[in-house]
């Protein structure tokens, strides 16, 4: 299905499993707000996606705590759907509930503003992440606010999923937008957030990068380019490929300290 910006792209993605099955990747879905998105139509969607491409290897799945292998859907724009409408879908006794079925998931909705925590919970969500990769754009997406953020969810029962960033400026489209450029500092700016990020000892980060230049969030190879007006952001003075090379400087890290964490 697509929004008002986008296509379908149910085309696109057994071709995207099978590239990442090719180099051990996993995927998982990033369902963002649709025409009547509820959770009768969560629920049907749901239940599409496990059906057709949940055998596929590289469809992912996470290990609980209880030992299960779940599916793990991120959803967009959560809170722009009321608490109980989430709740017939994600609690036990909800009308329209999805636990204790074959469709069963971890769900993990978008936490923005600090009261949206509480909302989350009453929701029957799995977990919170913060998306942005703007610090100080939002509550969730200030790093000094998770270290109280993952007390809350390791209070509740809740994951929580830090999103670090190499860095942001969407000027090119946005260009009011200017007080949420985010320099990236020859890298520091991605290394601080890991940094941060692993200081409150979080089950999973995640990265938000994309594609798209106007945003300026990629991490994969930048050579010096322009067309016509447009200039694209590159590393100079550093290697092409210096954003690959400090994600896996990074993970390395990470699963380093986990190992600690977990001893």
């Amino acid at each position: 299905m697509a929004d008002e910006n986008g296509e379908p792209t149910d085309d696109l993605v057994p071709v995207i499993l099978d590239y990442a099955h090719k180099y051990n990747l996993k995927v998982t879905f990033h369902i963002e707000p649709y025409k009547d998105r509820d959770d009768r139509s969560m629920y049907h969607n749901v239940k599409y996606i496990i059906d057709k491409y949940g055998g596929h290897p590289a469809f992912y799945r996470h290990k609980t705590s209880t030992g299960r292998f779940l599916p793990m859907f991120y959803v967009y724009d959560s809170y722009v759907t009321i608490p109980e409408i989430w709740a017939n879908l994600l609690t036990v006794s909800g009308s329209q509930t999805i636990r204790n079925t074959p469709y069963d998931a971890l769900f993990i909705a978008l936490l923005v503003e600090e009261r949206h925590k509480h909302d989350i919970h009453r929701s029957g969500f799995d977990g919170m992440y913060t998306y942005f990769a703007t610090n100080g754009f939002s509550y969730g997406s200030s790093h000094h606010n998770w270290a109280s953020l993952k007390a809350f969810c390791d209070s509740n029962n809740l994951m929580f999923i830090p999103s670090v960033g190499p860095g942001y400026i969407d000027t090119s489209i946005r260009p009011w937008n200017n007080h949420n450029t985010r320099n990236r500092v020859n890298g520091k700016y991605y290394e601080t957030a890991f940094s941060a990020a692993l200081l409150v000892r979080p089950e999973i980060i995640s990265i938000t990068s994309f594609n798209e230049w106007h945003e300026g969030t990629q991490i994969e190879k930048a050579v010096p380019k322009r067309t016509g007006q447009v200039v694209y952001l590159d590393y100079k003075p550093h290697k092409p490929n210096v954003y690959l090379e400090l994600t896996q400087k990074w993970s390395e890290k990470y699963r380093k300290e986990q190992e600690q964490w977990l001893m």
